[in-house]
């Protein structure tokens, strides 16, 4: 294959960027044993909003006798997994790009990927995508809408169409307040990896899904800028761009993840018998692979343990696959015009097999009475925080608004006087809150729970 882009096409050279968010003017690469992608990684680790991923739901209820995933256990994993595929592809792309002066760049693709993966579920509020959903109708269909007049139009869609995506690079770029710039401070195509819908929430549609709020559009525009990711306005001369090579990196191992790590849960939480789930991950290998993992199963009598082995030897194959279609279409990913997700174009038997995982999803997990009673808790929780709070900020002179307000952390400008900054503080601090916090607070407010004395 020829190893020369089109010139119309994003660069490897400019893509990979270790200048910091926030720090431009204090650029410089350091001597040292870690990258400064490595250095993202570490960063997000010690945070408070990646520690309080570990008390906010990923499907199932937060564990009592049997543990299963939230989003932080989630998002480690993802990043191992986005990890593995971003070697094989930086394996493959070296031997590609050999003789090119800036190859060894692509040695820092893994570390990217890695905490990138790390980082993608940072804006997600408690109780899962139904927290997203709860926000988003607060405004919709809720008492928020009475806001609409009030707002722009793009400031009017962030908030009925919110989502956790946005909200992750919020968390990355936005300076709160007694905050240092640039947020995280995190290097340009680490933040560039996280956005997977690289576009403003005008162009949201139907799907719901954007990637930055209003407030982070031109942080978002310096950054793809400076990677040199492919411009391509809305009609309107709405901001929007071709994504950056690796978020097709990142949402491989998010969607990996999420698909066999819900099997492996739902067989915990008995949700999944032991023969429904072996059928199912069987059916990614062919006959003289599954006789080979058979005989190895036979001398496991522990079923949970039987189902981790199959996980992990799905998970293989599915790094293995997705590196080689990443390979394959680099050139039109790098051109902009690749517009699907890796595992729609992973082999037939694999592709077929994962697509079978998915519909027992949706038919048999995601509707449990278990998850769906989390759902319902959630979304009356969330609707209940969001209307007193945006209620407190619109009236702070009232005597229950100031009460409220005053255990609302500083970093969030409630008391703002634009509209919108305080509305989105309240967001913010809604969305930051774990489940067991909100729930806490729902019940204190309420008058359900009074503190010890």
């Amino acid at each position: 294959m020829n190893d020369r882009p089109s010139p119309h096409a994003m660069r490897w050279e400019r893509l990979i960027s270790d200048k910091r968010f926030g720090l431009e003017d204090y650029h410089n690469r350091r001597a040292d044993t870690r990258s400064d992608f490595t250095r993202d990684y570490d960063r997000l680790v010690f945070s408070s909003p990646f520690r309080r991923l570990q008390n906010k739901t990923q499907v199932f209820p937060l564990p009592g006798s049997i543990f299963v995933h939230n989003r932080l256990t989630h998002s480690l994993e993802v990043s191992c997994v986005g990890r593995s595929v971003a070697r094989e592809i930086a394996r493959a792309l070296r031997q590609r790009y050999a003789s090119h002066p800036w190859v060894d760049k692509l040695d820092d693709i893994p570390d990217i990927v890695a905490a990138a993966c790390l980082a993608h579920d940072l804006g997600n509020p408690p109780f899962g995508h139904n927290g997203e959903r709860a926000i988003s109708t607060f405004f919709s269909e809720g008492p928020g809408s009475e806001l609409r007049a009030e707002l722009t139009p793009r400031q009017w869609q962030d908030l009925v169409n919110f989502e956790g995506n946005a909200n992750a690079f919020r968390q990355l770029v936005h300076r709160f307040s007694g905050r240092r710039k640039g947020g995280f401070a995190m290097t340009y195509s680490t933040l560039a990896s996280v956005v997977k819908y690289p576009y403003e929430s005008t162009l949201a549609e139907k799907a719901n899904k954007f990637g930055f709020f209003c407030t982070e559009s031109e942080a978002f525009c310096r950054v793809a800028d400076e990677l040199g990711m492919i411009s391509r306005p809305g009609p309107g001369g709405e901001v929007r761009y071709c994504r950056h090579p690796l978020v097709f990196v990142v949402e491989a191992a998010d969607d990996i993840c999420y698909e066999v790590m819900d099997l492996e849960d739902a067989h915990k939480l008995k949700i999944l018998t032991t023969d429904e789930v072996t059928r199912l991950m069987l059916g990614f290998f062919d006959n003289s692979r599954q006789d080979h993992m058979k005989q190895i199963m036979a001398t496991v009598a522990d079923p949970n343990e039987r189902v981790a082995y199959l996980r992990s030897c799905v998970i293989g194959t599915l790094v293995d696959c997705c590196a080689a279609t990443f390979v394959q279409h680099e050139q039109e990913i790098l051109q902009g015009t690749f517009k699907t997700p890796l595992l729609a174009c992973i082999s037939e038997r694999e592709r077929e097999a994962y697509e079978e995982c998915n519909r027992v999803s949706w038919n048999k997990i995601y509707c449990a009475s278990s998850v769906v009673d989390v759902e319902l808790a959630g979304n009356r929780i969330i609707t209940f925080l969001m209307e007193k709070l945006i209620h407190a900020v619109r009236f702070p002179d009232l005597a229950y608004s100031r009460l409220l307000l005053a255990k609302v952390p500083e970093q969030y400008d409630v008391h703002s006087p634009d509209l919108f900054t305080k509305v989105q503080a309240a967001v913010d601090h809604v969305a930051a809150m774990t489940d067991v916090y909100a729930l806490d607070l729902y019940r204190k407010l309420n008058g359900m729970s009074l503190p010890a004395v």
